[in-house]
């Protein structure tokens, strides 16, 4: 099992960029998946999808820490913070220009617009290709609302990528008006 589950690191990575948005918080989110896997492989039944029950540990792990993190107050020393100096980024990240590449910038404009739980559900649907049963194991959520979460989402994403420009130039992103729905 644990050699097969390396075949899946590229998914997890992904998933997990979509999840923490912050690559940093994406490796140790799959690092934590992957020891969890390797501790719990007994758990897993042969002749199932692999790369499903990763996916459901690795989304489990994140709603366990965002949890976890909201329970704990954060201390922040003022003084420090003030005298730091401003951080300097030199343009996005190579998985971010990975991504844009991948998927093109309107697309991906229109899927970070999207509310969380649609994006997941897109997400996992339309890239990952898992099936609606699979969505529903890993989310923890009925196969009819995944249904209707992906029907939703690709709903908004047609409609933010078919929006015309008023000069009528093609296509346009309406930023965020997808959110809040």
């Amino acid at each position: 099992m644990s050699v097969r589950a390396l075949e899946h690191l590229d998914s997890l990575y992904g998933a997990a960029i979509r999840l923490t948005r912050n690559p940093s918080d994406a490796e140790d989110l799959v690092q934590e998946t992957y020891v969890k896997a390797l501790r719990f492989q007994g758990q897993f039944k042969p002749g199932t999808h692999l790369k499903a029950w990763l996916h459901t540990i690795l989304h489990n792990t994140f709603l366990n820490t965002r949890r976890r993190a909201s329970r704990d107050p954060v201390d922040v020393d003022t003084k420090q913070v003030d005298d730091a100096p401003s951080r300097v980024t030199d343009g996005p990240s190579p998985e971010e220009l990975l991504m844009r590449r991948a998927l093109g910038a309107d697309l991906q404009a229109a899927i970070d617009a999207l509310p969380e739980t649609l994006r997941q559900a897109v997400w996992l649907r339309d890239v990952e290709e898992f099936s609606y049963k699979e969505i529903a194991d890993i989310l923890h959520i009925a196969a009819g609302t995944v249904m209707s979460r992906i029907s939703r989402g690709r709903r908004l994403l047609y409609r933010h990528l078919t929006e015309q420009e008023p000069d009528g130039r093609g296509l346009r992103i309406v930023g965020g008006a997808a959110r809040g729905r």
